[in-house]
């Protein structure tokens, strides 16, 4: 079975690429199609090794720093790829790889991370963040955006079949494009994150400092609460803003290596998060320390946090909301199990991602006329 990979762009190592990676290490042979790579050859062990096919957008100008810039473009440069020649195509996208040109004797699955974001339910916050909510430049940026949405629904019926990474994402596929989806949860590396030996009086936030992260809200929250400490990790446009509303009782420490934010994950008494998230790796990487979690009840953490076994919810991405989270946390805190919390992370694991990805496309392969 001659099989073709197809992801968006190779940039980075991430949650994306996670998954990524593990499905290469179920089809090795398979030859690899991006956009753009511009891994560094010391850091491509994700990715076997292999080198992507890339499209015209990896040779323009400032591509490897500013290649989002070319999103225009996009649609034209995944459709000129030549996958004729595969039997099975396997899209990895959250952005335009579902869109690859197909022919009937092919089967073409999309793991889909989410329908195109920029096109759809983040367009006001792109064009806002970019710049380009107003203005000529921002008509054109909107224009461009209807474009883009256009072509993605366009485009949704080139796939036979999609999985989704969450049952969140399966209903945003069904709204979008009209379709039905697979539900199998992205790998999360649950072996490299165990509980450690003693919880300490502090709980933890992380992310990168983006708006819908609502890094700033739990700030606020809890220099609300001084009796409480927060350590924060992350870094991004929003850091000022964050730190303006800091108490003496949250500690920024902008980045920090994995090591170091697995010794805190380990450490913390609960794990907050505020973001409504496609899937959430990370509130299931805290649960596989044991910790419990504080997060919005929207969202992918519905399906990874389990309400008072291994969490809390907050119904509302409100600072007062938080506030009664955390008040009915520390109710609660002596009663979550760590081994309990352990476990419901497993369910996440690596090994269980490539069975089920591997079980659907033989599935499917097998009933292939």
């Amino acid at each position: 079975m001659k099989t073709a990979i197809v992801h968006d762009w190779l940039v980075t190592y991430a949650g994306a690429e996670r998954a990524l990676e593990q499905i290469l290490a179920l089809y090795p042979d398979a030859d690899l199609y991006s956009l753009v790579d511009f891994i560094p050859d010391d850091q491509r062990a994700f990715l076997l090794n292999k080198k992507a096919t890339t499209s015209f957008i990896q040779s323009l100008p400032f591509a490897q720093k500013k290649y989002r810039y070319y999103l225009p473009l996009m649609p034209l440069a995944i459709e000129r790829f030549d996958l004729s020649g595969y039997d099975l195509v396997i899209s990895s996208s959250h952005a335009v790889a579902k869109g690859v040109l197909t022919h009937a004797g092919q089967q073409h699955v999309c793991y889909c991370y989410t329908p195109m974001r920029y096109a759809w339910d983040l367009q006001h916050q792109y064009l806002k963040e970019s710049g380009l909510d107003r203005g000529l430049k921002g008509m054109l940026a909107k224009a461009v955006l209807r474009y883009l949405r256009q072509w993605d629904r366009k485009t949704a019926n080139r796939v036979d079949h999609y999985i989704a990474i969450s049952q969140y994402i399966a209903e945003r596929i069904k709204k979008a494009y009209d379709r039905e989806a697979t539900v199998i949860y992205p790998p999360v590396d649950v072996a490299a994150f165990v509980p450690g030996p003693n919880k300490e009086d502090f709980y933890l936030t992380a992310s990168r400092m983006v708006p819908y992260k609502k890094m700033d809200l739990i700030v606020e929250a809890f220099s609300r609460m001084p009796d409480r400490k927060l350590v924060v990790i992350g870094e991004g446009p929003d850091f000022r803003k964050v730190k303006a509303k800091a108490g003496g009782n949250v500690e920024l420490l902008g980045y920090q290596p994995p090591s170091v934010m697995r010794d805190y994950l380990q450490r913390a008494r609960a794990f907050v998060y505020a973001a409504e998230e496609d899937f959430g790796i990370v509130t299931v990487e805290a649960q596989a320390c044991g910790t419990p979690v504080i997060a919005f009840g929207k969202g992918g953490s519905l399906e990874t946090v389990i309400e008072t076994k291994t969490g809390v919810f907050f119904p509302e991405q409100s600072v007062e909301s938080l506030i009664n989270a955390i008040r009915e946390f520390d109710k609660l805190s002596g009663g979550f199990d760590t081994i309990a919390i352990r476990k419901n992370a497993e369910k996440f694991g690596a090994e269980r991602f490539k069975k089920e990805f591997k079980n659907f496309i033989e599935g499917i392969m097998t009933e292939k006329p």
